[in-house]
């Protein structure tokens, strides 16, 4: 395994990777030509599933999944499970209409979306049209609406009372004075999925470089560290469990759907990768049971203007380590012996990448809603042990969210550690 020392490149690549993926099916369209270009096979799932050493990878909409079949598999799976999906706009079938004489897009909220954050910013539209014979294309629109805030002069009580949106009435980016979305996707277009993105692209900042900003990192970020992770598997010959990458669609609103994580994607690939490998149903179940998933998605930092909405015992910081989720009703997967587990990787991938890599851990307040992932839904679908971990982050669920500047090259240290240790 190689493990790489020089967080910088990583970063970069991050950076890239975003720009590439504005949207659910760009991300999972992204992940699986890096690893086609890396080696790997697209699976056709039409046919029976290959047998043969080797890596392959599948695409479902805007999910992707990978893995590797060594040598000698033992059977046993290690997962890193993530999302392609974050939160935004997705464009109404009656995609515009107009008000005194401007045109508008006509959206839908997806997911827990902070309204305020897509205010006064260029955003595109992104992801999938669907032509009269059914037959689908990624298409990006580039930067074509805005919604712009109304001036103070017209709401004085703003600062003092704060700003106040409704969803239907103040969300409608302006397009411009004529013409018709559907030209920025094509003509061809019958029916879309959609979603707004951010398109100020991402950059280092603050006094010595330490922070980074980019739209969706919730949850790219964890996508990335996921793929570059993988990526230096695919030829390694000292494996003996089966390696699995999984990024499902649909975490922001639920993950019930075909392909969301409360969905049958992931049982179906585990079942067929058995099946493949000539496994009796006994052997699919206690390869199961010797199994062992890493749910990876964005973790609250504390907030340094906030500290009294987070626990006092439990302050994650950025550029420390990745973060540990914990919380007694189960919002998340890890008990002690997955933090057990963690702690002991991590501290595996500070020894060999040299770096300062710390285990960091997240419990909610408890005068706070604990938010969820898809950890629990697959632990529970699956009976697989889960551990719910993330990179620190500020600004989650902005239209442009922030992390430090390390947190992304030390959240895929760790992951290779998970990938390679016996």
């Amino acid at each position: 395994m190689n493990f790489i020392t020089d967080p910088s490149p990583h970063l970069n690549d991050l950076a890239g990777f975003v720009q590439d993926s504005p949207s659910s099916f760009h991300a999972a369209e992204k992940v699986a030509r890096r690893l086609e270009d890396a080696g790997a096979l697209r699976v056709d799932e039409s046919l029976p599933y290959p047998s043969e050493p080797g890596a392959y990878v599948v695409v479902r909409d805007g999910a992707v999944a990978a893995w590797v079949v060594p040598e000698n598999p033992a059977g046993a799976f290690r997962i890193v499970g993530s999302h392609t999906d974050s939160p935004g706009f997705r464009l109404k079938p009656n995609p515009q209409d107009s008000s005194v004489g401007y045109v508008r897009a006509q959206v839908e909220v997806y997911g827990g979306v902070l309204l305020n954050a897509w205010l006064d910013r260029e955003i595109e539209f992104a992801g999938r049209v669907v032509d009269g014979n059914g037959k689908g294309r990624l298409v990006r629109t580039g930067p074509v609406g805005r919604i712009p805030q109304l001036a103070i002069h017209l709401d004085r009580a703003v600062s003092s009372e704060g700003l106040k949106l409704d969803k239907q009435r103040h969300t409608a980016p302006l397009l411009g004075r004529a013409g018709d979305v559907r030209d920025s996707f094509g003509a061809d277009a019958v029916a879309w999925d959609l979603i707004s993105a951010d398109t100020q692209p991402p950059r280092e900042f603050g006094l010595n470089g330490e922070f980074f900003a980019s739209g969706r990192l919730d949850n790219l970020m964890s996508v990335h560290a996921s793929l570059v992770a993988f990526e230096g598997l695919l030829h390694d010959a000292h494996l003996d469990s089966i390696p699995l990458l999984i990024a499902n669609d649909h975490e922001e609103v639920g993950s019930a759907t075909a392909t969301g994580a409360a969905g049958p994607m992931l049982e179906e690939i585990l079942d067929r990768i058995g099946i493949a490998l000539g496994h009796d149903a006994d052997q699919r179940h206690r390869a199961l049971g010797e199994s062992i998933c890493v749910s990876a998605d964005g973790a609250h930092a504390v907030h340094p203007n906030y500290p009294g909405e987070h626990d006092p015992g439990h302050h994650p910081h950025l550029n420390v380590g990745p973060v540990v989720k914990i919380n007694a009703n189960q919002r998340y997967a890890t008990d002690a012996v997955g933090q057990a587990l963690w702690t002991r990787w991590t501290r595996q991938a500070a020894e060999k990448t040299g770096q300062d890599i710390e285990v960091q851990t997240f419990v909610s307040a408890n005068h706070k809603p604990c938010g969820s992932t898809i950890g629990p839904i697959t632990a529970t679908r699956l009976g697989i042990r889960t551990i719910d971990v993330g990179a620190p982050m500020l600004s989650m669920h902005s239209a442009r969210e922030m992390t430090g500047s390390l947190d992304p090259w030390m959240l895929r240290a760790v992951l290779t550690e998970f990938w390679s240790a016996s």
